[in-house]
Protein backbone atom coordinates (compact mmCIF):
# COMPACT_ATOMS: atom_id res chain seq x y z
CA UNK A 1 0.00 0.00 0.00
CA UNK A 2 1.41 3.51 -0.95
CA UNK A 3 2.19 5.52 2.15
CA UNK A 4 0.09 8.79 2.73
CA UNK A 5 1.71 12.12 3.69
CA UNK A 6 -0.10 15.16 5.16
CA UNK A 7 1.91 18.56 5.80
CA UNK A 8 0.84 21.16 8.61
CA UNK A 9 -0.87 24.35 8.75
CA UNK A 10 0.81 26.37 11.13
CA UNK A 11 -1.75 28.86 12.29
CA UNK A 12 0.83 29.60 15.40
CA UNK A 13 2.63 31.40 13.06
CA UNK A 14 5.48 30.86 10.98
CA UNK A 15 9.17 31.68 10.53
CA UNK A 16 12.57 30.60 9.20
CA UNK A 17 13.32 30.02 13.41
CA UNK A 18 10.97 27.29 15.19
CA UNK A 19 7.74 28.61 16.34
CA UNK A 20 7.53 27.59 20.11
CA UNK A 21 4.33 26.47 21.96
CA UNK A 22 1.69 24.72 22.61
CA UNK A 23 0.58 22.20 25.17
CA UNK A 24 -0.41 25.20 27.36
CA UNK A 25 2.58 27.26 26.55
CA UNK A 26 2.33 30.39 24.28
CA UNK A 27 3.46 30.38 20.93
CA UNK A 28 7.40 32.26 20.91
CA UNK A 29 7.55 35.60 19.58
CA UNK A 30 9.03 34.15 16.50
CA UNK A 31 5.63 33.53 15.04
CA UNK A 32 5.04 36.90 14.24
CA UNK A 33 7.33 36.63 11.55
CA UNK A 34 4.91 35.38 9.14
CA UNK A 35 1.36 35.52 10.71
CA UNK A 36 -0.93 32.95 9.97
CA UNK A 37 -3.31 35.00 7.41
CA UNK A 38 -5.82 32.78 5.15
CA UNK A 39 -3.24 34.56 2.37
CA UNK A 40 -0.20 32.79 3.96
CA UNK A 41 -1.98 29.56 4.93
CA UNK A 42 -3.70 29.36 0.92
CA UNK A 43 -0.25 29.40 -0.25
CA UNK A 44 1.26 26.46 1.89
CA UNK A 45 -1.70 24.69 0.87
CA UNK A 46 -1.93 24.81 -2.68
CA UNK A 47 1.59 23.83 -2.40
CA UNK A 48 1.19 20.61 -0.35
CA UNK A 49 -1.34 19.52 -2.78
CA UNK A 50 0.54 20.37 -5.79
CA UNK A 51 3.57 18.54 -4.27
CA UNK A 52 1.46 15.69 -3.26
CA UNK A 53 0.60 16.07 0.17
CA UNK A 54 -2.87 14.02 0.81
CA UNK A 55 -3.93 16.72 3.86
CA UNK A 56 -2.61 18.84 6.05
CA UNK A 57 -3.07 19.16 10.18
CA UNK A 58 -4.66 21.89 11.75
CA UNK A 59 -3.66 22.39 15.71
CA UNK A 60 -5.74 23.53 18.49
CA UNK A 61 -5.46 25.22 21.38
CA UNK A 62 -5.00 28.43 22.88
CA UNK A 63 -1.29 29.03 21.32
CA UNK A 64 -3.05 29.16 17.34
CA UNK A 65 -6.10 30.23 15.43
CA UNK A 66 -8.99 28.67 15.93
CA UNK A 67 -8.85 25.45 13.25
CA UNK A 68 -12.35 24.67 12.32
CA UNK A 69 -12.77 28.46 11.35
CA UNK A 70 -9.56 28.55 9.68
CA UNK A 71 -9.60 25.37 7.65
CA UNK A 72 -12.93 26.17 6.01
CA UNK A 73 -11.23 29.62 5.19
CA UNK A 74 -7.94 27.96 3.88
CA UNK A 75 -10.71 25.06 1.77
CA UNK A 76 -11.63 27.98 -0.90
CA UNK A 77 -8.43 28.45 -2.05
CA UNK A 78 -7.59 24.99 -2.57
CA UNK A 79 -8.95 22.30 -5.03
CA UNK A 80 -7.69 18.66 -3.54
CA UNK A 81 -6.26 19.05 0.27
CA UNK A 82 -8.19 17.45 3.09
CA UNK A 83 -7.83 19.22 6.62
CA UNK A 84 -6.83 17.15 8.88
CA UNK A 85 -9.03 19.94 11.91
CA UNK A 86 -8.05 19.01 15.41
CA UNK A 87 -10.15 19.80 18.02
CA UNK A 88 -11.35 18.97 21.77
CA UNK A 89 -14.84 16.67 22.59
CA UNK A 90 -15.13 18.70 25.84
CA UNK A 91 -15.51 22.30 24.09
CA UNK A 92 -18.35 21.43 21.90
CA UNK A 93 -21.85 18.98 22.24
CA UNK A 94 -21.28 15.99 20.17
CA UNK A 95 -24.06 16.52 17.90
CA UNK A 96 -23.00 20.04 16.73
CA UNK A 97 -19.89 18.79 16.16
CA UNK A 98 -21.12 15.47 13.91
CA UNK A 99 -23.30 18.62 12.19
CA UNK A 100 -20.25 20.64 11.86
CA UNK A 101 -18.81 17.62 10.50
CA UNK A 102 -20.60 16.76 7.93
CA UNK A 103 -21.54 20.17 6.60
CA UNK A 104 -17.69 20.35 6.53
CA UNK A 105 -17.79 17.06 4.53
CA UNK A 106 -20.56 18.98 1.88
CA UNK A 107 -19.18 22.52 1.45
CA UNK A 108 -15.62 20.71 1.02
CA UNK A 109 -16.03 18.14 -1.48
CA UNK A 110 -15.18 15.62 1.07
CA UNK A 111 -11.86 16.90 2.35
CA UNK A 112 -12.46 16.66 6.14
CA UNK A 113 -10.63 14.16 8.84
CA UNK A 114 -10.96 14.42 12.53
CA UNK A 115 -7.88 14.93 14.80
CA UNK A 116 -9.61 14.15 18.29
CA UNK A 117 -7.58 15.59 21.08
CA UNK A 118 -8.64 14.75 24.42
CA UNK A 119 -6.40 17.90 26.40
CA UNK A 120 -3.39 17.03 28.35
CA UNK A 121 -3.02 20.25 30.31
CA UNK A 122 -5.58 20.63 32.99
CA UNK A 123 -4.64 24.87 33.41
CA UNK A 124 -5.46 25.10 29.80
CA UNK A 125 -8.82 22.98 29.77
CA UNK A 126 -9.86 25.00 32.69
CA UNK A 127 -9.63 28.27 30.65
CA UNK A 128 -11.93 26.91 28.41
CA UNK A 129 -14.44 25.91 31.44
CA UNK A 130 -13.74 22.54 31.55
CA UNK A 131 -12.73 20.89 34.85
CA UNK A 132 -12.15 17.23 34.84
CA UNK A 133 -9.41 15.48 35.33
CA UNK A 134 -7.60 13.74 32.86
CA UNK A 135 -9.06 10.44 32.85
CA UNK A 136 -12.30 11.81 33.62
CA UNK A 137 -11.77 14.35 29.92
CA UNK A 138 -11.12 10.80 28.21
CA UNK A 139 -14.21 8.79 29.22
CA UNK A 140 -15.52 11.95 28.17
CA UNK A 141 -13.80 11.40 24.38
CA UNK A 142 -15.30 7.82 24.23
CA UNK A 143 -18.58 8.87 24.95
CA UNK A 144 -18.24 11.67 22.64
CA UNK A 145 -16.96 9.59 19.40
CA UNK A 146 -19.45 6.86 20.53
CA UNK A 147 -22.28 9.34 20.04
CA UNK A 148 -20.77 10.98 16.76
CA UNK A 149 -20.04 7.75 15.27
CA UNK A 150 -23.52 6.70 15.26
CA UNK A 151 -25.02 9.50 13.88
CA UNK A 152 -22.40 9.59 11.11
CA UNK A 153 -24.17 6.58 10.76
CA UNK A 154 -27.69 7.79 10.33
CA UNK A 155 -28.77 6.24 13.92
CA UNK A 156 -30.91 8.02 16.32
CA UNK A 157 -29.08 8.32 19.58
CA UNK A 158 -29.97 8.07 23.25
CA UNK A 159 -27.09 8.08 25.51
CA UNK A 160 -27.64 9.11 29.60
CA UNK A 161 -23.36 8.89 29.87
CA UNK A 162 -21.10 9.49 33.00
CA UNK A 163 -20.36 12.48 31.10
CA UNK A 164 -22.26 13.25 28.29
CA UNK A 165 -26.14 13.31 27.85
CA UNK A 166 -28.36 13.34 24.18
CA UNK A 167 -32.38 12.42 23.72
CA UNK A 168 -33.60 11.68 20.00
CA UNK A 169 -29.80 12.96 18.92
CA UNK A 170 -30.20 12.62 14.97
CA UNK A 171 -28.58 14.85 11.77
CA UNK A 172 -30.64 15.64 8.87
CA UNK A 173 -27.90 14.74 6.46
CA UNK A 174 -25.35 12.48 7.37
CA UNK A 175 -21.49 13.00 6.05
CA UNK A 176 -20.44 11.41 2.84
CA UNK A 177 -17.76 9.98 3.30
CA UNK A 178 -17.66 9.57 6.79
CA UNK A 179 -14.34 11.57 8.15
CA UNK A 180 -11.52 9.71 9.36
CA UNK A 181 -11.06 9.80 12.96
CA UNK A 182 -7.09 10.64 14.18
CA UNK A 183 -6.42 10.12 17.35
CA UNK A 184 -3.80 10.14 20.06
CA UNK A 185 -2.47 9.33 23.56
CA UNK A 186 -0.12 7.61 25.45
CA UNK A 187 -1.78 6.57 28.74
CA UNK A 188 -3.67 3.27 29.85
CA UNK A 189 -7.46 4.92 29.20
CA UNK A 190 -5.94 6.81 25.90
CA UNK A 191 -5.38 3.11 24.31
CA UNK A 192 -8.61 2.14 25.33
CA UNK A 193 -10.54 4.54 23.60
CA UNK A 194 -8.05 4.60 20.41
CA UNK A 195 -8.93 1.24 19.91
CA UNK A 196 -12.98 1.68 19.85
CA UNK A 197 -12.51 4.84 17.79
CA UNK A 198 -9.74 5.78 16.18
CA UNK A 199 -9.38 4.95 12.07
CA UNK A 200 -5.96 5.86 12.73
CA UNK A 201 -3.93 5.87 15.80
CA UNK A 202 -1.07 8.74 15.80
CA UNK A 203 2.28 9.12 17.72
CA UNK A 204 4.73 11.07 18.32
CA UNK A 205 8.05 10.83 16.45
CA UNK A 206 9.56 8.52 19.19
CA UNK A 207 12.34 6.44 18.18
CA UNK A 208 11.17 3.28 16.53
CA UNK A 209 11.77 0.65 19.11
CA UNK A 210 9.31 2.96 21.25
CA UNK A 211 7.15 3.46 18.52
CA UNK A 212 6.87 -0.41 17.91
CA UNK A 213 5.59 -0.92 21.18
CA UNK A 214 2.89 1.55 20.87
CA UNK A 215 1.43 -0.52 17.47
CA UNK A 216 2.07 -3.55 19.50
CA UNK A 217 0.18 -2.17 22.46
CA UNK A 218 -2.50 -0.69 20.24
CA UNK A 219 -3.13 -3.59 17.95
CA UNK A 220 -3.72 -5.96 20.82
CA UNK A 221 -6.25 -3.49 22.57
CA UNK A 222 -8.06 -2.77 19.29
CA UNK A 223 -7.65 -6.68 18.46
CA UNK A 224 -9.35 -7.32 21.79
CA UNK A 225 -12.28 -5.05 20.00
CA UNK A 226 -12.73 -6.36 17.10
CA UNK A 227 -11.04 -3.60 14.92
CA UNK A 228 -8.14 -2.82 13.15
CA UNK A 229 -6.68 0.67 13.20
CA UNK A 230 -3.86 2.22 10.94
CA UNK A 231 -1.04 3.76 12.60
CA UNK A 232 0.34 7.59 11.55
CA UNK A 233 3.17 9.29 13.23
CA UNK A 234 3.73 12.94 13.74
CA UNK A 235 7.51 14.71 12.78
CA UNK A 236 9.15 17.71 11.79
CA UNK A 237 11.47 17.31 9.05
CA UNK A 238 14.93 19.03 7.73
CA UNK A 239 15.68 17.30 4.61
CA UNK A 240 18.65 18.58 1.88
CA UNK A 241 20.55 17.53 -0.98
CA UNK A 242 23.37 16.51 1.65
CA UNK A 243 23.68 15.76 5.07
CA UNK A 244 25.92 18.07 6.22
CA UNK A 245 23.43 21.05 4.90
CA UNK A 246 20.12 19.57 6.97
CA UNK A 247 22.68 19.14 10.23
CA UNK A 248 24.00 22.87 9.38
CA UNK A 249 20.41 23.62 8.91
CA UNK A 250 19.62 22.50 12.50
CA UNK A 251 22.18 23.41 14.32
CA UNK A 252 21.18 27.02 12.86
CA UNK A 253 17.86 26.49 14.54
CA UNK A 254 19.21 25.63 17.88
CA UNK A 255 21.34 28.57 17.71
CA UNK A 256 17.79 30.50 17.33
CA UNK A 257 17.18 29.55 20.45
CA UNK A 258 17.10 31.79 23.73
CA UNK A 259 18.23 30.54 26.66
CA UNK A 260 15.50 31.95 28.74
CA UNK A 261 12.91 30.82 26.10
CA UNK A 262 14.39 27.05 26.60
CA UNK A 263 13.82 27.57 30.36
CA UNK A 264 10.69 29.12 29.92
CA UNK A 265 8.88 26.63 27.71
CA UNK A 266 10.38 23.72 29.54
CA UNK A 267 9.18 24.65 33.15
CA UNK A 268 5.85 25.34 31.31
CA UNK A 269 5.80 21.52 29.49
CA UNK A 270 6.72 20.02 32.97
CA UNK A 271 3.45 20.94 34.13
CA UNK A 272 1.46 18.87 31.69
CA UNK A 273 -0.12 15.54 32.45
CA UNK A 274 0.18 14.54 28.69
CA UNK A 275 2.10 11.29 28.88
CA UNK A 276 2.87 11.71 25.51
CA UNK A 277 4.28 15.08 26.60
CA UNK A 278 6.29 13.41 29.16
CA UNK A 279 8.14 10.83 26.96
CA UNK A 280 8.94 13.67 24.16
CA UNK A 281 10.88 15.73 27.42
CA UNK A 282 13.07 12.37 28.15
CA UNK A 283 13.83 12.16 25.01
CA UNK A 284 16.07 15.62 25.46
CA UNK A 285 15.85 16.54 29.26
CA UNK A 286 15.84 19.95 28.68
CA UNK A 287 19.76 19.97 27.20
CA UNK A 288 21.55 21.00 24.03
CA UNK A 289 23.61 18.11 24.08
CA UNK A 290 22.78 14.62 22.38
CA UNK A 291 19.90 15.73 20.16
CA UNK A 292 20.43 13.11 17.78
CA UNK A 293 18.69 10.21 19.62
CA UNK A 294 18.35 7.99 16.73
CA UNK A 295 20.10 8.12 13.43
CA UNK A 296 18.15 11.02 11.74
CA UNK A 297 16.17 11.88 14.52
CA UNK A 298 16.66 15.19 16.62
CA UNK A 299 14.83 16.42 19.60
CA UNK A 300 15.69 19.88 19.41
CA UNK A 301 12.30 20.91 18.27
CA UNK A 302 11.19 19.73 21.66
CA UNK A 303 13.30 22.15 23.45
CA UNK A 304 11.12 25.22 22.71
CA UNK A 305 7.89 23.38 21.40
CA UNK A 306 5.28 21.58 22.82
CA UNK A 307 3.34 18.57 21.31
CA UNK A 308 5.59 16.82 18.34
CA UNK A 309 9.21 17.45 19.19
CA UNK A 310 11.52 15.67 16.92
CA UNK A 311 12.48 16.09 13.05
CA UNK A 312 13.98 13.54 10.55
CA UNK A 313 17.29 15.13 9.75
CA UNK A 314 19.87 14.02 6.71
CA UNK A 315 20.25 13.84 3.32
CA UNK A 316 16.83 13.19 0.86
CA UNK A 317 18.24 9.34 1.24
CA UNK A 318 18.57 9.43 4.99
CA UNK A 319 14.92 10.94 5.28
CA UNK A 320 13.55 8.59 2.86
CA UNK A 321 15.58 5.38 4.73
CA UNK A 322 14.10 6.50 8.22
CA UNK A 323 10.60 6.76 6.41
CA UNK A 324 11.76 3.22 5.45
CA UNK A 325 12.20 2.11 8.82
CA UNK A 326 9.31 3.55 10.29
CA UNK A 327 7.35 1.98 7.78
CA UNK A 328 8.90 -1.51 8.09
CA UNK A 329 7.27 -1.52 12.07
CA UNK A 330 3.54 -0.69 10.32
CA UNK A 331 3.40 3.30 10.03
CA UNK A 332 1.49 4.05 6.90
CA UNK A 333 0.80 7.70 7.40
CA UNK A 334 3.55 10.66 8.05
CA UNK A 335 1.94 14.14 9.41
CA UNK A 336 4.99 16.48 8.74
CA UNK A 337 6.02 19.75 8.82
CA UNK A 338 9.27 21.89 8.96
CA UNK A 339 10.45 25.95 9.46
CA UNK A 340 9.06 27.25 7.50
CA UNK A 341 6.40 25.40 6.34
CA UNK A 342 6.11 27.10 2.87
CA UNK A 343 9.56 26.23 1.32
CA UNK A 344 10.30 23.12 4.11
CA UNK A 345 7.14 21.44 2.00
CA UNK A 346 8.82 21.72 -1.25
CA UNK A 347 12.30 20.61 0.22
CA UNK A 348 10.22 17.74 0.80
CA UNK A 349 7.98 17.26 -1.66
CA UNK A 350 10.77 17.71 -4.25
CA UNK A 351 13.75 15.62 -2.35
CA UNK A 352 12.23 12.66 -0.68
CA UNK A 353 8.69 11.87 -2.24
CA UNK A 354 10.34 11.49 -5.52
CA UNK A 355 13.11 8.61 -3.86
CA UNK A 356 10.22 6.84 -2.20
CA UNK A 357 8.42 6.90 -5.72
CA UNK A 358 11.11 5.46 -7.31
CA UNK A 359 11.05 2.59 -4.63
CA UNK A 360 7.40 1.77 -5.15
CA UNK A 361 6.28 3.26 -1.36
CA UNK A 362 4.50 6.11 -2.86
CA UNK A 363 2.46 7.41 -5.39
CA UNK A 364 1.43 11.16 -6.45
CA UNK A 365 -2.27 11.07 -4.94
CA UNK A 366 -3.45 13.45 -7.89
CA UNK A 367 -1.74 11.46 -11.09
CA UNK A 368 -2.60 8.33 -12.64
CA UNK A 369 -0.58 5.39 -11.87
CA UNK A 370 1.66 3.90 -14.86
CA UNK A 371 -1.07 1.11 -15.90
CA UNK A 372 -3.93 3.78 -15.61
CA UNK A 373 -2.11 6.23 -17.64
CA UNK A 374 -1.68 3.22 -20.46
CA UNK A 375 -5.53 2.65 -20.74
CA UNK A 376 -6.23 6.17 -22.08
CA UNK A 377 -6.96 6.04 -24.89
CA UNK A 378 -5.01 9.07 -27.51
CA UNK A 379 -7.32 12.05 -29.07
CA UNK A 380 -7.52 12.08 -32.31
Amino acid sequence: MSLTFHWFLPTNGDSRHVVGGGHGTPATASGRDRPPTVAYLSQIARAAEDLGFVGALTPTGAWCEDAWLTTAMVAQHSERLKFLVAFRPGFVSPTLAAQMAATFQRQSGGRLLLNVVTGGESHEQRAYGDFLDKDARYRRTGEFLHIVRALWEGETVDLAGEHLKVEEARLARVPDPVPQVYFGGSSPVAGEVAARYADVYLTWGEPPAQVAEKIAWIRELAGKEGRTVRFGIRLHVITRDTSAQAWAEADRLLAGFDPQTVRSVQAGLARSESEGQRRMLALHGGSRDGLEIHPNLWAGIGLVRGGAGTALVGSHEEVAERIREYHALGIEEFVLSGYPHLEEAYWFGEGVLPRLAAQGLWHHPHTPRPQQAAQVPFAS
